[in-house]
């Protein structure tokens, strides 16, 4: 259970003759357990990713508070990526999310991912390939289908844009090295590093991969974008083939 939900078991039976459990309503809750009193009083950073989707969602449903509601959702949608890539229908079919709530949700991931494209000064800087595992493995590790995802980075191995290249059964003969760098031709970046996910769950890289991964540093060498490293992502792991030497000369 994520933190500061509280349930009380009222004595008695209910109708089908079990324990009933009370879920108090945020207003009874003390005001220090208040999600809204407390960003106010020790700041955002202090709340659970629960407590502040239960602020944007701001009423639960009956029997249900908001923080409760907002755990339910994360544990459903397996986190914030999950809710971020959940389409408009798919939240609708979520107990209690009706359209104003969901356009609530999408509206305020938006703003955190737009303020990753902020200024330069506010870009992430990628220093190792932890910082980029830290960033995508939650959510790719958590996929279906292989991707394959480029992170694009500036002068100063700063994040301009991630960008999803392809979806699919990764191999040399279905993927165009061309489409790896389009993107980053475009935003003019002058390194990118490669990530794509293995839906088994292991991060051990393929035969494939390592041919896959040659031509990438090659074709990166031709077009004088420099290819810093090609991730693969598990469950929980991820493997740097930069540092194993695996497609790198």
């Amino acid at each position: 259970m994520l933190e500061h939900s509280v349930s009380y078991q009222e004595p008695g039976l209910s109708a089908d003759g079990m324990s009933a459990t009370y879920t108090p309503t945020i207003k009874e809750l003390p005001e220090s357990l208040r999600p809204r009193e407390r960003l106010e009083y020790a700041g955002a950073h202090s709340l659970s990713t629960a407590e502040l989707l239960a602020i944007i969602l701001r009423t639960g449903n009956p029997g249900e508070n908001v923080i409760r509601m907002a755990e339910r959702l994360l544990i459903d949608f397996h986190g914030l990526p999950g809710l971020s890539q959940a389409s408009f229908e798919e939240l609708s079919t979520a107990h209690g999310l009706g359209p104003a709530k969901i356009t609530q949700i999408k509206a305020a991931l938006e703003l955190g991912r737009r303020l990753l494209l902020t200024s330069p000064q506010e870009r992430m800087q990628i220093r190792s390939p932890a910082d980029v595992a830290n960033v995508l493995m939650l959510e790719m590790g958590l996929l279906e289908r292989e991707q394959l995802r480029t992170v694009l980075l500036d002068t100063k191995n700063r994040v301009q844009r991630i960008v999803t290249v392809y979806s699919g059964s990764l191999n040399t003969a279905v993927i165009r090295i061309g489409e790896v760098f389009q993107e980053a031709i475009r935003a003019n970046s002058a390194a990118v590093i490669v990530v794509h996910n293995h839906p088994s769950g292991d991060p051990t890289p393929s035969p494939e991969d390592v041919r896959v991964t040659q031509k990438i540093v090659q074709a990166g060498e031709l077009l004088n974008v420099d290819v810093l490293d090609h991730l693969v992502i598990g469950r929980n792991r991820y493997v740097s083939m930069k540092e194993r030497g695996l497609g790198f000369g």
